[in-house]
Formats: structure tokens, sequence, C-alpha cells
């Protein structure tokens, strides 16, 4: 392996001046050489990489693409970048340019690189053993169509993707087709629509990720096999926006995440064998709105402090358990002090049912007639699942 530095490559242009290109020194490289890019900005698009070889920014480099199309494009395997930044992504309604576009490749590293003004940041097609780590990326999204997502990964498998701050794109992170993967320690925030999005990517984990301020939230759909750990979901507002969004999802794992300030906290249509536990949803509109087709979900141990609706359900019947669960609204008492409450309490309200129908009702919040209409269903429940109760809520808050 020979180390390359840009300070010796250098292309005369036609004006006379001496240029330093990228592009010519992949060009001179050979397999497996390491390039050292020296400290300026390189004003360069579609550079083509098609060898295994390490490109590393000393410090200070920024690659501006002035609008024209991609940055990088790798189509071979074993390339790594790192400590690089590049500016000014082509936009078009008909490609999809990205700074760094990544095709049927294998054993890829990004590292260090700063993204900015991108239509897509990172591109990457039927690829494997990728691992993307502490890069920033962000551009100016104000339409969907306007722009791209910052890591968009299709038909891969086996992608470590950690420590990325996202913002400002229209999906921070989306995975079609993806399995085998890892998300961990990334903070996805103010795009246009999700933070997270994936549909048919199965045996994912996402670990102690930040989604806050996105304009949907996060959307899971078309998956199995998933696990959401320690992840926080945060002041996702607005009248289609969720903190999570799980549409046709089956046996996946929910626990130790937080839920606060979202119009709705969890949104369930389609979701299936699924275990909530040790997740707390504070200050939330709706902490759970379960639609139709939900079966043997286990809701233990959570937490749901302060929420305009702690549960919502479209259907009188009920084929989930929601049991050892603390409810900030239980009125309940603990008589023999085992922690357990006496009386079992009902998280689904009458009006929570009348506001699925009827969303104007929703100027009734907090008013005396309220309260009188959610009493008379509590005793005698008639349009509310009268299995749908916790035998167990607890007298204090899961830590």
């Amino acid at each position: 392996m020979r180390l390359l530095i840009s300070f010796f490559l250098l292309a005369i242009t036609s004006n006379g001046f001496c240029q330093r290109t990228i592009q010519k020194m992949i060009d001179t490289a050979q397999k497996h050489d390491t390039i050292i890019v020296k400290e300026g900005v390189y004003k360069e698009h579609d550079i083509i990489i098609t060898k295994p070889i390490t490109i590393i920014g000393k410090k200070n480099v920024v690659i501006d693409a002035e609008a024209k199309g991609y940055v990088f494009k790798v189509l071979a395997d074993s390339v790594t970048i790192k400590n690089i930044s590049a500016k000014n992504v082509g936009k078009s309604y008909t490609k999809d340019f990205a700074a760094i576009y990544i095709s049927r490749s294998n054993h890829i590293v990004i590292e260090n690189v700063t993204l900015t003004n991108v239509f897509f940041g990172l591109l990457i097609e039927k690829s494997k053993n990728i691992r993307i780590r502490n890069n920033y990326i962000s551009s100016k999204a104000t339409t969907e169509a306007g722009t791209g997502n910052g890591i968009h990964l299709w038909h891969c498998s086996n992608a470590e993707i950690e420590e990325n701050e996202l913002h400002s794109l229209r999906d921070g992170i989306y995975f079609e087709f993806v399995k085998n993967s890892v998300v961990k320690n990334n903070h996805s925030h103010h795009n246009l629509r999700y933070g997270l999005h994936f549909m048919f990517s199965n045996n994912n984990e996402y670990l102690q990720n930040t989604f806050n301020n996105n304009g949907a939230g996060v959307a899971v759909m078309f998956s199995k096999y998933i696990k959401m750990t320690r992840n926080k979901f945060l002041k996702n507002w607005g009248t289609a926006s969720y903190g999570l969004l799980l549409k046709e999802i089956y046996d996946a794992e929910i626990i130790h995440n937080e839920f606060s300030e979202n119009t709705i906290a969890i949104n369930l249509e389609g979701a299936t064998r699924i275990n909530y536990v040790n997740n707390t949803f504070s200050n939330n509109g709706w902490a759970l709105k379960v639609a139709g087709a939900c079966y043997k979900n286990i809701f233990k141990s959570n937490n749901f402090l302060n929420n305009s609706f702690d549960v919502s359900y479209n259907s009188k019947l009920n084929d989930n358990s929601f049991k050892g669960n603390y409810w900030s609204s239980y009125t309940g008492y603990d008589l023999d002090k085992n922690g357990i409450g006496d009386v079992p309490y009902r998280p689904v309200k009458l009006f929570s049912y009348i506001v699925n129908k009827t969303p104007e009702a929703i100027i009734l919040l907090r008013s005396l007639f309220v309260d009188i209409i959610n009493f008379s269903e509590k005793v005698t429940p008639v349009f509310t699942p009268k299995n749908l109760v916790d035998e167990a809520p607890l007298m204090q808050k899961v830590l």
C-alpha cells in the first residue's frame, strides 16, 4: 500500500494555473493506496472511484460540486472516505444526485464527513458491510419533491449507522429492503417528513437515537423482527405527526424508549406480537392510538404520564395485554401496600372514542361534560372494550 499526498498531484488548466484534482489522485493511485488530501477547496463533481482505496482529508478539505451532480460515485469494494466536507450537490427531478453514491459495493467506511446543501446525502444501493459513523448531513428542505434523504439505503445488509447528525432533509434516515443492520446514537431532527423511515426491512436494531421536531416523526412499515431500545421521540407535533408510526409490523420489541410531547406517541396499524416494556409516555396528545388488526401485543411496566389520552381504541374487541403499568391518572388505592393498585384501571376513555369519530369534539377537552361521560363509561362500558383493562396498575413510576 502506498501513501499519496495531494500536494504533489497538480493538473494544469487551460489558463495556465495549477489545480489539484481529487479525481486525478484517484486515477493515479493503485489498489489499496491511501490518498491524503491537502487543505483547500476542490471544485469537482462526479468523482468516480472504481478501485479499493482510502481517501483521508488532512484538514479543512472542502469539495464543492457547484450544483452540477454527484460528489463521489463509489463503484468498488473496500473504499474508505474520512475527514472531508462536501457541499452543493446537484438537484434534479429525474436523477437522485447524492454527495456520496455507493452502488454494488461492499466493505465501505464513511466517517467524519460533513455534507451540506445536499439533495441526497448518502445514497447506497445493493451493498453490504457498510459503516457510516460520526457524519453531519444537512440540506435546506422546503418541499418533499425538492430534496432527498440524509442516509438512504436500498437492498443493503449489515450496515452500521452510528453517531450521525441529520437535519433539514426529507427523511433523516431511510431504509428499504435492508436487513441485519444497526442504527445507533444518531440525532435526526427538523426534517421535513420523517426522522427515520423504513419499509420491508427485517432483523434490524435501533438503539439510543434521538428523533425530534420532525414533520411526521418516525415511520416503521411492513417489517418484522425489529428491536427499538432506549430511543427518544420528542416534540413531533402536527395533524399527521407521530412519535412512532407502526404499520404492518410483526414480532418486535420496543423497550426503554422515551416518548414526550408528540401529537401521537405511538400509532399502531396492523401491529402484531410486539412487546412494549419500560417505555415512558409523557405529555403527549395520545400516548397510544390503536387502529385495527393489532393482535397479541403486550404493554408491561410502562409509564403513562400526563397525556391528554393514554389509550385510544377504535374497536370493541381487544386481543392485547395491559398489565403492571403506571398511569398518572389512576385514582385507585393500595390497601395491602404491595405497590399494585387494588382497583383495575381502564385506560380507554369514552371521550377518546368520541374524538376518534368526531375530531372537532376535542374543543370540549377538560370540560365537566367530558368528566361525566368518562365516568359513566367507566361504570358501565358500552363503547370501549370491556377487557381492555390493566388488572395490576402500579402505584409508583417504573424506574
